[in-house]
């Protein structure tokens, strides 16, 4: 079972404030974003245009499943991971933390460029469409709700630290 894991919007730092919350408790991180990508040998924006959302999601759904039975350290989820009802469900009984931004942090942070594909067609809007949508799963989902914005990551990641410590 992870020792943590994160959820949130892109730019809520879900991999930069792992990986630094993984050095910090000692353990690895698993990203499952990247851990699908490195298993279809390309990027996530090109399954979503080579083969669709949904073939991702199926993917993506997976791969989460398979992380929270088998991982043991900071688990990032890409950001629409826990929307899958699935997944949500298996969520239960982790810590889980929200890493919670707002849309001017966020846009720093990911520049919302074409690796992002639910956010190519007018970016800050999809964002906020997306994090409307989404906030209330996070919310749901989490143990731990931490504000990222205007923090460095090691700020965030001593956070964290501290309310796993508090458990």
């Amino acid at each position: 079972m992870p020792r943590v894991v994160l959820v949130g919007p892109p730019g809520s730092g879900k991999s930069t404030v792992g990986g630094v919350l993984a050095r910090l408790l000692g353990v690895a991180l698993h990203d499952t974003d990247s851990a699908v990508e490195a298993a279809q040998g390309r990027a996530i924006s090109d399954v979503f245009v080579e083969d669709g959302e949904p073939a991702f999601r199926a993917l993506e759904r997976a791969e989460v499943a398979r992380a929270l039975a088998e991982e043991d350290g900071v688990l990032a989820l890409g950001g629409g991971a826990p929307m899958d009802q699935d997944t949500e469900r298996l969520l239960h009984g982790h810590t889980v933390v929200f890493l919670d931004v707002g849309i001017a942090d966020a846009s720093k942070r990911v520049g919302f460029d074409r690796s992002r594909p639910l956010l190519v067609v007018n970016p800050r809007a999809s964002w906020v469409r997306l994090m409307n949508e989404r906030r209330p799963v996070y919310e749901r989902v989490a143990t731990h709700r931490v504000d990222t914005a205007g923090r460095t990551p090691e700020d965030v990641a001593g956070e964290i630290v501290r309310l796993l410590e508090q458990r």
